[in-house]
Parts: C-alpha cells; sequence; structure tokens
C-alpha cells in the first residue's frame, strides 16, 4: 500500500516520525512537503495529498498541522477526498469503516507520536463496509 503524507510547519516533526513508523510497519510513503520547519501554507500540500489520492497515484492519504482542522478542511475541497479529522482509534477505525475516508488529518499540537502512531495503525488497516455506509458515503459529494 503506498500512503501519501504531508503537513505544514506545524506538523512537520510529527510527519518525520510517521514516515518512520510507516515504514517500519512496511508501507511505501511519498512525502509531499513540507521539508522543513519553516512557514508555508496548508492548503497546498493538502490539495497534493488528495489530488495523489484520488488520482490513484496513492492508495490513502496522511495529513498533519498543528490542530488538523485546517488540512482537513483544505483536504475536502479537492472532489473525491474524504478527509477526516481523528483524534482517538475509535474514529479512525469508523472513518474507513463507515465513511469510506481516503485522507486521515491529524493535529500535531494536540496528539503525541505515541498516540498518533496508534491511530494511523487503526486507520489503515480498517476496511470499509458498504452495505448501507455505501449508499450514505454516496450521498457525501454535493451535486
Amino acid at each position: 500500500m503506498k500512503i501519501a503524507i504531508g503537513s505544514d510547519h506545524g506538523g512537520f516533526h510529527a510527519k518525520a516520525e510517521i514516515i518512520r513508523f510507516l515504514q517500519a510497519e512496511q508501507y511505501e510513503v511519498e512525502d509531499f512537503g513540507t521539508h522543513s520547519a519553516e512557514s508555508c501554507d496548508y492548503p497546498d500540500i493538502a490539495h497534493k495529498v488528495g489530488e495523489a489520492v484520488v488520482g490513484g497515484e496513492c492508495d490513502l492519504g496522511i495529513l498533519i498541522c498543528g490542530t488538523g482542522i485546517g488540512v482537513s478542511i483544505a483536504a475536502n475541497k479537492v472532489p473525491g477526498v474524504r478527509a477526516a479529522l481523528c483524534s482517538d482509534t475509535y474514529s479512525a477505525r469508523m472513518a474507513r469503516a463507515h465513511n469510506n475516508s481516503n485522507v486521515l488529518c491529524m493535529g500535531a499540537r494536540v496528539l503525541g507520536t505515541g498516540l498518533m502512531e496508534d491511530i494511523v495503525k487503526a486507520y489503515l488497516t480498517g476496511e470499509f463496509e458498504g452495505g448501507r455506509h455505501a449508499r450514505r458515503v454516496d450521498k457525501i459529494e454535493y451535486r
């Protein structure tokens, strides 16, 4: 599985830890930036990750900023992205199982890296249940 990952400056250090975790778990990772702790604009990174996922270049995405809110809002502007802001493992599992989420968002200033790793693992090992949830997911795209 290939994971697109990105962060702004607020999530830069946490992103490095999550990349190490993903590689140790044998995931292929593509880093869409930022590549330093200098201030940058999170929508630019969120859009790149979202486009890589929707375009099929990567299977799922992970975005990290200070709170996770900004990257979540920005990623959800990319048609086809279902970004979920998760701060616990249950929400991460349900984002995949019930919402068929394809981009996980987290806040580096809200969560420690140990919990972030647990959330990532729950998210990446989760699977969409389909059934009644598929009908609801189909209605997410506003027409």
